[in-house]
Order: structure tokens, then C-alpha cells, then sequence
């Protein structure tokens, strides 16, 4: 038997899987369920999925039988999440909104490391410093003195020095120009605790994140290579006066064991942070026999926060297999519908940034334009003929 295709039927085929073939490039999760979301609105086409429990309050965990018992951890806020995967493991009142101290700085390089090549030179001026609050961490630019924003980034992710902070966000356009994209780019990544004041994390009045959010952050920060070698480099050569440079080292204590911590095994590192009313705050991520995790911890009540990170890592790589996810990193992030067209800058296809999108539908488009062109010229020579 023989299966003849008319040649309108040939193009429509053809069409429909250059379609599909772009539409399957874009990793949407189509199934998951949704509902509206209060930093899409006027945006149609855009959901995102229910929260699942990781609303709840109180400690939420879904354990086999022959699972680990959780660490006792006083923090206020904690989580544990497969980096890879998303799925978030265990975790305690993950969206309670809290000071988050320096680990906003997490979100101040997500935002701010892609806009800034790492070898520019600038020197520093007065202007570039001002405004740097009282009590501040600092790795010691000076005015005048003229450093790579490469220099400034170690500044931040090993000594956390809002001085480097303050001169990358003037580069940018500005303290509160800084601000203003931080908390764009907490909503495109589905963090939704989040508030931003002061790009540095020092305390202000209504600037607040999450477990959840931190750990969004922590994440999306080792998916940029530039983010995952500041924040896990233990130690630095700084620039000083007169050509001189000094030794910086980690403040993060299980990356470089100082101070009675212990280092612990494959940490990769990312940001901790403290201030009076943040108290103690964590983000760290750990890798070990070909899984990472990534744990938040915010204000422990009694005890170290390095401690119950590290109580936290030991149970999340023993609970491998043996609990079911109570979530996911990607759980809050803006959905886009096949049907609905948005520019890149509008919306973050869950799973991972994709600022192709537009391209993605705008080819997509063109492939179909084309096919439909095609067929109506084939028409009109039909008509002729």
C-alpha cells in the first residue's frame, strides 16, 4: 500500500514540527498547577505554581521508613534543597519573611555580576563611598585608588564589604537604580519574600528575604561559573596603596575552617551573612558523591549557624532516596503560556532564565508565517494553472 501527502498537507507537517521542535527547546513545566501570581499581574499568559506545603508553618518533611531523623536546629527559618533538581528536601517555616543581612548579597551578584566585565578598571571616587552605613563590614577601597571589578567582586563574596558593594552599584547606574533590578530579578526568579532596600543587606526597615528565597538565590548564583568561583575562593590577594595588595580571606567558616569551625567536606561555598537584627545567616552548598545540595539557615536561637548548616548537609546527602520532596526552587517562578507572547525581559520560563524566549515564539512565528506564505502562494499558481 502506498500513503500519498498533498503537498499542503507535506507544509502543514513540516510547520508543526519546526513548531514543536522550537516549543520543546523551551523548558516549560506545562503539567504543574497554578495560580495567579501577584508579581505577573498585567501579564497575561504568565502563572505559576501553588506553593504545595512549603506555605505551611512549622517543620515539613516527607520521610521513608528507614529515613534519618532531622538535626535539632534553633534557626528561625531553615531549608535543604537538591541544587540540581530544585526539589526541596525539609524545611521550617521556608517562607517567613526575615532580615537576611549579607546573603542579599546573593542577589546584588545575580543581578549585577552578568551587567559588569570582570577586567574594567575604575577609580574610586568619594561619591562611590558615600552613604556606606555605620558598623559596616569592609574590605578597604579607598578613594583614589583604582581597582578591577574583579578586585571589588572578591571584596564581596570573601570579606562581604559593602564598600565594594556601594562602587559595583554605582557602575551600575546607581544605589537605588540597584535596587529597583534586584528586586526585578527576585520576581523573575520566583522569589516572592523578598524586599529589597539596601543592595548590601545592611539592616533597613521593611528590607526582608526567606529560607526559600536565599536558597533560589544560592542556586541560581552556582549556574553562573563567575558566582561559583568568587563565592567558593577561600582566599585573595587584595589591591592596597601604592601598588601593594593584602591577604583577604573567607568569612564563610565551613569554606575555610577558621575559628574552631571545621571545614566541611566538598562545600562550595556562597555567602554568609550577620547583622543586630538579622542575627547569624547562611546560604552554603555542599557537593558529594554527585549531588549538591544548598541550605539556608537564618537566625539560630541556640547554637552556631554553621553548626546546623552542617547538621543540615549530612542529613540532606544521607536522605537521599529516602524522603519525597515537600517542593520545589522552581516551584514560584513566572510560567508562560504557548499562546501568550512576551518580550525576554518580561517574564523567567520556570526551571531556568531563558532570555531566548522571545526569540524562541518570534522564530516559532516566523516558521509558521512562512509555511502559510508558501501555501498561499502554491494557491494562487493552482488557481492560474
Amino acid at each position: 500500500m502506498t500513503i500519498g501527502h498533498s503537498p499542503r498537507s507535506a507544509l502543514m507537517a513540516c510547520a508543526l514540527s519546526a513548531a514543536g521542535a522550537l516549543a520543546l527547546a523551551s523548558p516549560v513545566a506545562a503539567a504543574a498547577p497554578t495560580g495567579a501570581d501577584p508579581g505577573a499581574a498585567g501579564r497575561p499568559g504568565v502563572t505559576v505554581p501553588q506553593p504545595a506545603v512549603l506555605e505551611h508553618s512549622g517543620t515539613q518533611v516527607r520521610p521513608h521508613a528507614g529515613a534519618p531523623d532531622l538535626p535539632q536546629v534553633s534557626a528561625l527559618s531553615w531549608l535543604v534543597a537538591d541544587a540540581s533538581t530544585g526539589q526541596v528536601l525539609a524545611a521550617h517555616d521556608a517562607h517567613r519573611q526575615l532580615p537576611p543581612a549579607s546573603t542579599l548579597k546573593t542577589l546584588f551578584a545575580l543581578t549585577v555580576l552578568p551587567t559588569l566585565p570582570s577586567g574594567v578598571r575604575h577609580t574610586v571616587s568619594a561619591e562611590d563611598l558615600a552613604g556606606i552605613g555605620a558598623g559596616s563590614s569592609l574590605v578597604g577601597v579607598t578613594e583614589g585608588n583604582t581597582y578591577r571589578v574583579s578586585d571589588l567582586w572578591r571584596g564581596v563574596f570573601l570579606n562581604s564589604g559593602n564598600d565594594a558593594v556601594h562602587v559595583l552599584a554605582a557602575l551600575n547606574g546607581g544605589w537605588d537604580h540597584t535596587a529597583r533590578q534586584m528586586q526585578a530579578k527576585a520576581r523573575a526568579l520566583g522569589a516572592r519574600d523578598t524586599h529589597v532596600l539596601s543592595p548590601d543587606g545592611y539592616d533597613a526597615d521593611g528590607q526582608v528575604s526567606s529560607a526559600y528565597d536565599l536558597a533560589v538565590f544560592g542556586r541560581a548564583g552556582l549556574r553562573n561559573p563567575d558566582f561559583a568561583r568568587y563565592c567558593s575562593t577561600a582566599e585573595a590577594a587584595f589591591p592596597g596603596e601604592s601598588g601593594s595588595t593584602y591577604e583577604i580571606a573567607n568569612t564563610n567558616r565551613l569554606l575555610t575552617g577558621l575559628h574552631g569551625v571545621s571545614p566541611y567536606p566538598g562545600l562550595i561555598g556562597i555567602k554568609n551573612g550577620y547583622t543586630t537584627n538579622a542575627g547569624n545567616t547562611l546560604v552554603a552548598a555542599a557537593h558529594r558523591g554527585g549531588r549538591t545540595l544548598v541550605v539556608t539557615v537564618m537566625n539560630p536561637r541556640a547554637g552556631s549557624v554553621y553548626e546546623e548548616a552542617r547538621g543540615l548537609l549530612d542529613w540532606g546527602f544521607d536522605a537521599a532516596g529516602k524522603v519525597d520532596p515537600v517542593g520545589s526552587l522552581d516551584g514560584l517562578r513566572p510560567v508562560v503560556h504557548a499562546a501568550s507572547v512576551v518580550t525576554p525581559a518580561a517574564v523567567t520560563v520556570a526551571g531556568t532564565d531563558w532570555p531566548e524566549t522571545g526569540a524562541v515564539v518570534g522564530a516559532a512565528g516566523l516558521v509558521v508565517g512562512a509555511v502559510l506564505l508558501t501555501l498561499r502562494l502554491r494557491a494562487g499558481r493552482a488557481r492560474r494553472d
